[in-house]
């Protein structure tokens, strides 16, 4: 049997109108990183070593450069240091690895662990490698006990901490401090905050101590693991004016959500508040698969949480109002007012 990927975006059953299931800035594209884009040549490789690259999300993040390593995509890096893990368990003879997932998470992470045949598991002090997410998903909010977890981080464990969605906060900050930081792997995947999720770019900010895994790491990456485009938008990402265009959309944003919260309410909706430019919720229906169904062929698309381990909601991308609107009167149709007490 084939394996299918679960995510959200673009499926096999065309166009999508109204895309809440993905956590890309709707208020994007970033016309910065955009116009870069349409300006870069694809006529020559890019830097192998990508130096000029390194040094800017070095400089911009104010760390050494020897701690930036690059990524196809979070998804690709989350991948390869699971196959790094895996590799260090074979070499010193420790059976197995374990990995850390937390209980509602990035399916990944999982399916990461299975491919390289390391053991999962709920204790954190077992396990070889620790996956985190601060903004969590699907809930968007900060992570439990998360500075807990990472001063009591052993010498040998390694600890990712995924900020794919630190620049789309909406409120509140990240609760780490630096030194805090300083101790796990800080992965970073700005084409959400940009709105260009099908760029496919990512990198990895090493902890202080980690220059032997950093090296192997990078010689379990191929050659050009980057394009010309995935370069052009982590240079767009560290200039001042993108920063400044991120800042302005987040206003945006959250104006689009605190209008999409009170449709969701109107609609009898259950939601699960969040700090990030998506949330939870849970639809009085029955029936969540029909539902889903019912909305992707009116051209809509809603992400089931399922696959990040809680059944019954569905994670939301805030849109534009128009498309709320769409949303509402889809689900009218599929439950008139006077059919509302029967869907619960």
């Amino acid at each position: 049997m084939p394996l299918y990927k679960i995510h959200g975006g673009t499926d096999s059953l065309g166009d999508i109108t109204d895309d809440f299931s993905t956590n890309a800035n709707s208020a994007g594209p970033c016309p910065i990183a955009l116009e870069a884009l349409i300006n870069t040549s694809r006529t020559a490789y890019p830097d192998p070593n990508y130096s000029a690259l390194k040094e800017l999300l070095a400089q911009w993040h104010q760390v050494s450069v020897e701690r930036i390593v690059l990524a196809a995509s979070a998804s690709e890096f989350i991948y390869r240091m699971s196959a790094l893990i895996a590799k260090q368990a074979s070499n010193q003879v420790l059976g197995r690895a374990i990995v850390y997932l937390p209980r509602f998470c990035y399916s990944d992470y999982q399916t990461a662990a299975k491919a390289w045949n390391l053991v999962t598991s709920a204790v954190i002090q077992d396990a070889n490698l620790i996956w985190a997410c601060d903004p969590s998903t699907p809930f968007g909010e900060n992570a439990c006990s998360l500075s807990t977890l990472i001063d009591s981080l052993q010498a040998q464990q390694i600890c990712v901490l995924d900020r794919a969605y630190d620049p789309l906060r909406l409120s509140g900050k990240c609760l780490l401090n630096q030194t805090q930081l300083d101790k796990v792997w800080q992965l970073w995947s700005p084409n959400k905050a940009l709105g260009l999720t099908g760029i496919r770019a990512a990198y990895a900010i090493a902890p202080k101590a980690a220059n032997s895994l950093t090296t192997e790491l990078e010689l379990l990456a191929p050659s050009w693991l980057l394009g010309v485009d995935g370069v052009s938008m982590l240079s767009s990402w560290v200039k001042s004016a993108t920063q400044m265009w991120l800042q302005e959309s987040l206003n945006c944003l959250r104006e689009w959500k605190w209008q999409q919260l009170q449709r969701c309410q109107e609609m009898g909706w259950e939601i699960h508040t969040s700090e990030t430019n998506f949330y939870c919720a849970k639809p009085p229906t029955s029936d969540l698969y029909l539902l889903l169904l019912q909305l992707r062929r009116s051209g809509i698309k809603l992400r089931d949480t399922l696959s990040f381990g809680l059944p019954g909601y569905v994670r939301m991308s805030v849109l534009a109002p128009a498309s709320q609107i769409r949303l509402s009167q889809a689900w009218q149709s599929i439950y008139p007012p006077n059919e509302k007490l029967y869907a619960r």
